[in-house]
């Protein structure tokens, strides 16, 4: 299975590739703050390249459990900027992670070659038909609710086939506007409107969303449900929880995954491609 787009090309039957998250945030639940100026954001940027990633995904808004919405102007004000200095410096795409069609599409005229949408459409609805005419990459997220509600108790009939359905009619929202199927990611939502025990019977049946026929991303780092299993690890505390989360995706399919810490987890991904697919 490939993934074309811009002047790229995954070719997810070859490696799992990692998506290296760069928060430009001051409220991120594990680096927010860290990288709010543009020297500092740029560098991080190319450190991840140097590192393994193979695509950026620059993020203005938190999405964390409990987090509130910002503003267009203000979510531009952090990434835009930041887009425009990579762009031209990286050798690997730019993601920007927004559900605001308007900040999307800044971005894109920015330089990014990919949408990562948390929503999966939902939020936005000018969002698929705004991106139909940019030969851009769309990665669409299972969420329940919103960020700021989704973690109140979520419940599920069949979470399964619930998260199956909700990225099949996101896939099906944005062929209905003009985005070839070939450029669609689907991502099952770790962490978003999911008990730990959802999450692990997401990753534990990762596979079954390879029915959808889309390049599955995955997003476990260092998140909540890693600090639960290792007896309420603080966030810093979470590196060999999500190296086991992330080498369990990629032997349950995944053809991408997104992480923090890139070279950690590149080596991870590299050690369990190989078991996977039996081939150093």
């Amino acid at each position: 299975m490939r993934l074309s787009f811009r002047n790229f090309s995954f070719d997810f039957s070859r490696k799992t590739y990692v998506m290296g998250i760069l928060n430009v945030t001051p409220d991120s639940f594990s680096d927010g703050g860290m990288f709010l100026n543009v020297r500092s954001a740029v560098e991080r940027a190319l450190r991840m390249e140097a590192e393994g990633a193979d695509i950026i995904d620059v993020g203005g808004e938190s999405t964390r459990p409990g987090s509130e919405p910002v503003s267009i102007e203000e979510e531009l004000k952090r990434t835009i900027p930041v887009i425009e200095a990579l762009s031209g410096r990286l050798s690997i795409p730019i993601s920007i992670d927004t559900y605001k069609s308007e900040v999307a599409l800044k971005a894109v005229e920015a330089g990014a070659a990919m949408v990562n949408d948390i929503s999966g459409l939902r939020f936005d609805p000018e969002m698929a038909p705004a991106l139909s005419g940019h030969d851009v990459a769309l990665v669409l997220m299972h969420i329940k609710g919103t960020p700021r509600n989704m973690q109140l108790n979520p419940v599920y009939s069949d979470l399964l086939t619930e998260i199956a359905d909700y990225l099949q009619e996101g896939i099906k929202l944005a062929k209905e506007s003009g985005i070839a199927e070939e450029r669609i990611v689907i991502d099952p939502g770790i962490g978003f409107g999911k008990t730990p025990e959802h999450n692990l019977r997401i990753l534990n049946n990762l596979e079954r969303f390879n029915d959808l026929g889309r390049p599955i991303l995955v997003g476990v780092s260092r998140k909540s449900f890693i600090g639960k299993i290792l007896g309420d690890a603080p966030v810093a505390d979470r590196l060999e929880g999500t190296a086991a989360a992330v080498a369990v995706s990629v032997m349950k399919g995944a053809s991408m995954v997104r992480v923090h810490d890139v070279r950690e987890m590149a080596r991870v991904v590299r050690v369990a491609d190989a078991v996977r697919r039996e081939m150093i």
